[in-house]
């Protein structure tokens, strides 16, 4: 195991429940960029580095961590959106419902068969908890820049699940940048 690959992963719960219990839009755009420079730092710790899984992990931190923010802040500020987030569910709601689906993540990774190549023992889970938390992002907050960053989330789960699991960088996490790339425009 690898410590830097366990506190990103970490990192990346602690920012997923700061969306769940954030109230304004502002931080929960700031948490977001945090979350995507740490999911694109897991290709620089969660294993082989080659030249393709770095410019792949610099894409993402460039995206995820600069441009979407940028975007989402400037969206924000140009149109008559309250700064607050209006939750079809409540905050500490939300916080429960992050603990069940984190726990749900341990306990569903529990049943799997292990993989013998995994980055660490909490990648499966942690990418498990920000899928479900990315839906439950979109499904549950009423603003628009809410449910691009519940969305944002739930790409992090899938470039976490990609960057732990899979030696190589697969196609589907390819096409997540490209994916991303065609949303900033």
């Amino acid at each position: 195991m690898n410590a830097w690959t366990d506190i990103i992963l970490v990192s990346l719960i602690l920012t997923t429940f700061g969306l769940l219990g954030s109230s304004r839009l502002a931080s929960g755009i700031r948490i977001c960029a945090i979350q995507g420079v740490a999911t694109g730092l897991l290709g620089f710790v969660g294993g082989d580095l080659t030249i393709r899984v770095a410019a792949i992990s610099l894409a993402i931190i460039f995206l995820k961590g600069l441009t979407f923010p940028w975007l989402l802040s400037r969206a924000l500020r140009e149109s008559n959106t309250s700064h607050e987030v209006q939750p079809f569910v409540g905050y500490v709601a939300s916080l429960l419902v992050g603990v069940l689906v984190l726990g749900l993540s341990f306990w569903a990774d529990s049943r799997l068969p292990s993989l013998a190549h995994v980055a660490s023992r909490l990648v499966v889970p942690v990418a498990f908890a920000l899928l479900i938390a990315g839906l439950f992002l979109i499904v549950a907050r009423k603003t628009a820049v809410n449910q691009v960053i519940g969305y944002l989330v739930l790409e992090n789960g899938i470039y976490t699940f990609g960057f732990g699991v899979v030696r190589e960088i697969p196609a589907l996490v390819e096409l997540g940048v490209l994916m991303d790339v065609f949303v900033a425009v």
